[in-house]
C-alpha cells in the first residue's frame, strides 16, 4: 500500500467516526400529530400551514472536524478527491441543520440534490422537462389504469412479514429487521440492518415488490456492502452526495424487474414539479391541494407535501428539493450503465453495488477496485446476477435510442404491411 493511499484510508476512518452519526432525514422527520393537526382544520374548512418543532442536535461542533478532514485531502489524488467529496457533502447536511427553514437551508439542499429546472445531461431538456412529460402521459392512463381501493389490501405487519420472507433469507451473513415506524414521512426507508415500514398505511403487492427491489436490493444491499469493505469504511455511510445515484439506481432496480408501474412513475414525476411549486413560492396548502387535484388521496398528499417541505418554510420557496432525485437518478443511471456496456466498461454495474457511491465514483475509483483496495460486492441484486439478460436490455436500448419517434406514425405501421409482398 502506497503512502498517499494509506494515508486518505486514515483518513476515512476519521471521516466515519465524525459523520456517521450526521442522519438529515432522520432529523428533519415530522411527527404524525402534525398531520393530525392539519386534517382537523382542513376539513372543517380551516386550514393552517403545519408547524414542526424540530429536535435540537450538536452537529455543528462536527464542523471544524470535517474543515480538517478536507484540508488534510490531496484533491489530485483519486482517494483523497473521494474522502473531500464525501466529507464535503457531510459538511452541507451538518449546515442544512443549522438553518432550518431560513432561506440558506434551500441554498445548501439545492447545492445537495440540485433541482428540477437542472439540465439532463449536457443536452436543453431539464428534469422538469422529463417529470412534466411523465405525468401527462401518466394523466393519460390515471382513470384507466387506477387502482381499485381493493388493491391496497395489504397492512405494514402483512408487508413486514413479506419482505422477511424474501429478504432474511438473501442476506444471510446479516441479521436484519423490518419494523413498523409510525414517524415517517415516506411508505418505507433502509439502513443497512433495518428496513422501516411507515405504520398507518395500506400497500397493494405492486408495493411490495417495488420496496423488495428498491429498499431492499439497493439501498440496504450497498450499505451492507459498503460495511465489509476492510479499508473505505465510508461506503458504508449514507453519504448526501449518493443520495442521487442511490436513489437512481433503486428506482432503475424498480424498472428492470418490472416492479414500477404507472402509478409509481406519476409520484415520482408528480414530486419533482411540486419541488418547483414550492421553490417558486407555492406554500403547504397550494401544494397539497395540487397532489390531491393529481388523484392522491388526503394522507398521501399531506405526506408527498411534508417531504418538500420538511426543514423548509411552509410558506413557499424554502424547500427541501430531494425529491428532484429519483427521476433525476434514474435517468443518469440508465444513460451511464448504457454507456458503460457500449464502452465495454460493463464492470461497472457491478462496481456500483461495492458500497454507497456516486456513478463518478466508479470511474475514479476504477484503480483501487482493479488492486483490490475496494473489495468486490458481497450481495448482488438478482437481475445483476443475471448479467447477460442485463447485458441484452442494454443493449437493445442503446440502439432503439436511435430510432426518432417524431418521425414514426402509428399508420406507417399499417403502410408496412401493405406493402409486405404475397407468399409465393
Amino acid at each position: 500500500m502506497t503512502d498517499p493511499v494509506a494515508h486518505h484510508i486514515a483518513l476515512d476512518r476519521r471521516l466515519v467516526e465524525t459523520a456517521q452519526s450526521i442522519k438529515l432525514l432522520t432529523a428533519l422527520a415530522w411527527p404524525e400529530s402534525v398531520y393530525e393537526e392539519f386534517r382537523r382544520g382542513w376539513r372543517h374548512g380551516n386550514a393552517r400551514l403545519p408547524r414542526v418543532e424540530y429536535p435540537r442536535n450538536d452537529h455543528a461542533s462536527r464542523i471544524p472536524s470535517l474543515l480538517a478532514i478536507m484540508a488534510a485531502c490531496d484533491r489530485g489524488h483519486p482517494l483523497g478527491d473521494y474522502v473531500y467529496l464525501t466529507a464535503e457533502s457531510f459538511l452541507l447536511a451538518a449546515r442544512m441543520l443549522q438553518c432550518i427553514g431560513q432561506p440558506q437551508f434551500r441554498e445548501l439542499s439545492v447545492s445537495l440534490y440540485g433541482q428540477p429546472k437542472d439540465p439532463i445531461a449536457t443536452g436543453s431538456l431539464t428534469h422538469l422537462h422529463a417529470a412534466d412529460f411523465f405525468a401527462e402521459m401518466t394523466g393519460e392512463f390515471a382513470n384507466a389504469a387506477s387502482i381499485p381501493e381493493a388493491e391496497f389490501s395489504l397492512g405494514s405487519e402483512e408487508v413486514a412479514e413479506a419482505l422477511r420472507s424474501r429478504l432474511v433469507p438473501f442476506f444471510s451473513h446479516h441479521p436484519i429487521k423490518i419494523v413498523i415506524d409510525p414517524a415517517m414521512a415516506s411508505k418505507a426507508a433502509a439502513g443497512a440492518l433495518r428496513i422501516r415500514l411507515r405504520s398507518a398505511t395500506r400497500f397493494t403487492p405492486m408495493d411490495v415488490a417495488q420496496l423488495i427491489h428498491h429498499e431492499g436490493y439497493v439501498h440496504m444491499l450497498t450499505a451492507l456492502n459498503g460495511r465489509e469493505q476492510p479499508r473505505l469504511a465510508s461506503l458504508g455511510l449514507a453519504a448526501p452526495r449518493t443520495t442521487w445515484t442511490q436513489e437512481g439506481l433503486a428506482t432503475f432496480s424498480e424498472l428492470i424487474s418490472a416492479s414500477v408501474d404507472l402509478h409509481r412513475m406519476r409520484r415520482i414525476a408528480l414530486r419533482t414539479h411540486a419541488v418547483q411549486m414550492g421553490l417558486d413560492g407555492a406554500d403547504f396548502i397550494e401544494i397539497f391541494r395540487f397532489f390531491l387535484d393529481s388523484g392522491q388521496d388526503e394522507y398521501e398528499s399531506f405526506q408527498s407535501t411534508a417531504r418538500i417541505f420538511r426543514g423548509g418554510d411552509p410558506r413557499g420557496r424554502v424547500v427541501f428539493t430531494k425529491d428532484v432525485v429519483y427521476l433525476q437518478g434514474l435517468l443518469r443511471t440508465h444513460t451511464f450503465l448504457r454507456k458503460a456496456v457500449q464502452s465495454n466498461k460493463f464492470h461497472y454495474a457491478e462496481h456500483l453495488f461495492a458500497g454507497r457511491m456516486t456513478l463518478g465514483d466508479v470511474i475514479a475509483l476504477e484503480p483501487y477496485f482493479q488492486s483490490g483496495v475496494i473489495a468486490p460486492p458481497l450481495y448482488e441484486p438478482p437481475w445483476l446476477q443475471q448479467r447477460s439478460c442485463l447485458a441484452a436490455y442494454l443493449c437493445y436500448s442503446i440502439f432503439a435510442n436511435k430510432i426518432d419517434l417524431a418521425a414514426v406514425s402509428l399508420e406507417d405501421f399499417q403502410n408496412m404491411e401493405q406493402r409486405a409482398p404475397s407468399p409465393a
